[in-house]
């Protein structure tokens, strides 16, 4: 199974082209991310900031290509499936747009951190996000 976040084009995410200015497109990385761990492992950013000591999920390594840009006034989903789940991190690729209409696909990587370093997974979590691998994993596809 996959997380979908359908995310509207608007004029904020543009360059004097009409097209999305490419950085902007990590922003919505990050937002989708950010509304998967809400949506779907029961965990908001602002809990997990909220209940302090610095905890959070940083994004440590992420790599994009970008295939066709996206236009002011598109709706383009955004699909995160999750690939591995480690000690402390998380492995995810996300794709932008529909087959036969790709605009970006990333694979990123973020850590759980407690106290401003790697930590363990807090077993709750950990179980969330083993049960989306075990729905995005089977025989290497998302279900």
């Amino acid at each position: 199974m996959s997380y979908v976040k359908v995310v509207p084009i608007e004029f904020n995410h543009c360059d004097p082209a009409g097209i999305v200015f490419y950085p902007r497109y990590f922003e919505m990385i990050n937002s989708v991310v950010e509304n998967f761990f809400a949506d779907v492992v029961g965990c908001s950013f602002a809990q997990m900031h909220a209940e302090g000591h610095g905890n959070g999920v940083p994004t440590v390594h992420l790599d994009c290509d970008f295939r066709a840009p996206s236009r002011l006034g598109d709706k383009v989903p955004f699909t995160l499936v999750v690939r591995a789940v480690g000690r402390s991190s998380l492995t995810m690729d996300i794709t932008a747009g529909t087959a036969g209409d790709e605009r970006l696909s990333a694979g990123l990587k973020v850590v759980w951190i407690k106290g401003g370093r790697a930590a363990p997974w807090p077993d709750a979590l950990r179980a969330r996000l083993e049960e989306e691998l075990a729905k995005g994993d089977r025989d290497g596809q998302p279900a």
